[in-house]
């Protein structure tokens, strides 16, 4: 380590050493917060979903029609 050209290229060996790990690191936080934003918008979702369906159960309604509720056999009679 006497050799200055040694000492210089030992130490940005460390200095690039500590930079990957960052980088490393930050890649792997941006993972966990994907990852968690996911499982988060997930739950959400379901319990979204429950509650409409909740809301919108009525027995009585049966299926809706986009047409205003004409059904097809009697529109090709016409």
């Amino acid at each position: 380590m006497n050799d200055p050209a040694t000492y210089w290229l030992t130490l940005t060996n460390i200095a690039l050493g500590v930079v990957v790990l960052i980088c490393c690191a930050a890649v792997g936080i941006g993972i966990f917060q994907e990852l968690a934003a996911k499982r988060r918008r997930h739950i959400e979702s379901a319990q979204l979903d429950t509650e409409m369906a909740h809301l919108f159960n009525v027995p009585g309604l049966g299926v809706t029609m986009a047409d205003g509720g004409e059904a097809l056999r009697e529109k090709d009679q016409r």
